[in-house]
């Protein structure tokens, strides 16, 4: 499945809501806080992309700089609204992400999940997408609940 990827606009939240509501990540009301410095800060280096289907919004992504590096980015959310799974479009979308931060000069891109077993099909996601799994935090999110951090250098 073939899609468009774009910079989200402020008429894609309610999309974007949909979409993290369908997989169920985090309370789809933390997205208006997470984007409002896209919307209002001109100078950001932060990235929201949305891939459109028809012009509606059925993934999104968002990475951005991690403080104190050079060039290392932190791909902070990836989603696919869950009617969508298993079409390539999630490939498409961290492809779009991964060029991006290609053609800029960026080289590392690192992203972090959990490592409860309902996270498995997204850890192999990322696997199958020449990510390395670096670390794992123990107990990080709360007892019980490890962080696994993924790497991936860009040049």
């Amino acid at each position: 499945m073939k899609v468009k990827i774009v910079s989200a606009a402020f008429n894609h939240v309610p999309f974007i809501k949909k979409i993290i509501d369908s997989v169920a990540l985090f309370p789809s009301e933390y997205i208006d806080g997470m984007m409002n410095d896209f919307f209002t800060n001109t100078h950001t280096l932060d990235h929201w992309l949305c891939a459109l289907l028809e012009e509606v919004p059925v993934a999104v992504a968002y990475f951005s700089p991690e403080k104190l590096t050079e060039g290392t980015y932190n791909l902070h959310l990836i989603a696919v609204d869950k009617d969508f799974h298993g079409n390539g479009v999630g490939t498409q979308l961290l492809k779009n992400v991964e060029d991006i931060l290609k053609e800029s000069g960026h080289r590392v891109l690192i992203v972090e999940t959990s490592g409860l077993n309902e996270f498995e099909q997204t850890r192999n996601f990322y696997e199958k997408c020449a990510f390395h799994k670096e670390a794992k935090i123990r107990d990080f999110y709360k007892e019980g609940e490890d962080k696994i951090i993924f790497w991936k250098k860009l040049k």
